[in-house]
C-alpha cells in the first residue's frame, strides 16, 4: 500500500502541472492590445524626439 501512495504523488503532480499549463496558456480575450501599442508608440516616438535633438545640439556645438 505504501508503493502505491509513493507511486500516487508523481501523478497528482502531473495531474495539476497539466491543469496550471492548461490555464496559464488560456486565451485571455479581455486583454486589448490596441492600448498597449499606442502607448508603445508614443515611447518610439519619444524617444525618436529626444534622439533627433541630442544629435541637433551635437551639431550645433561643433
Amino acid at each position: 500500500m505504501a508503493a502505491l501512495t509513493w507511486l500516487l504523488i508523481p501523478l497528482l503532480a502531473a495531474v495539476g502541472a497539466g491543469l496550471w499549463g492548461s490555464w496559464v496558456s488560456r486565451n485571455r480575450k479581455s486583454i486589448e492590445d490596441g492600448t498597449e501599442l499606442a502607448g508603445y508608440m508614443r515611447f518610439r516616438e519619444a524617444m525618436e524626439r529626444s534622439r533627433s535633438e541630442a544629435l541637433e545640439k551635437s551639431r550645433s556645438g561643433s
